[in-house]
């Protein structure tokens, strides 16, 4: 379990760095910010001995895996749904804001698992 934990952590980091940076498209600043923060709240949910058989769940348990309050796990479920809506009907309805909010909530949980 630690090794997937600290695998997942290590992945999500990287991601996390990238989103961060300018240059990529906000498209992809999005993609990569979202899929490090599902694999910072999957590896708290590991941690803690539990799998979750819907990616939405990692986000909704973080009152529970990490302490994290709804001013996160909020923002973390409303990307999630733009994600989706990206994913399976091709409209990815992203700006400026809304991908620098995913990126501080995503700095509370990398903090908070004790990876940022």
């Amino acid at each position: 379990m630690h090794a997937e934990v600290a695998g997942l952590k290590r992945s999500a980091l990287a991601r996390l760095k990238d989103a961060g940076n300018p240059a990529n498209s906000l498209e992809s600043r999005f993609d990569l910010a979202y899929n490090s923060a599902h694999a910072l709240c999957l590896a708290a949910l590991r941690w803690h001995g539990y799998r979750a058989g819907n990616r939405y769940i990692v986000f909704q348990v973080l009152p529970h895996t990490l302490g994290l309050g709804p001013e996160v796990w909020r923002v973390l479920a409303k990307c999630h749904a733009i994600r989706n809506l990206g994913e399976y009907e091709g409209d990815l309805n992203v700006d400026e804001r809304l991908v620098a909010d995913l990126i501080e909530a995503c700095g509370k949980v990398a903090a908070r698992l004790g990876g940022g």
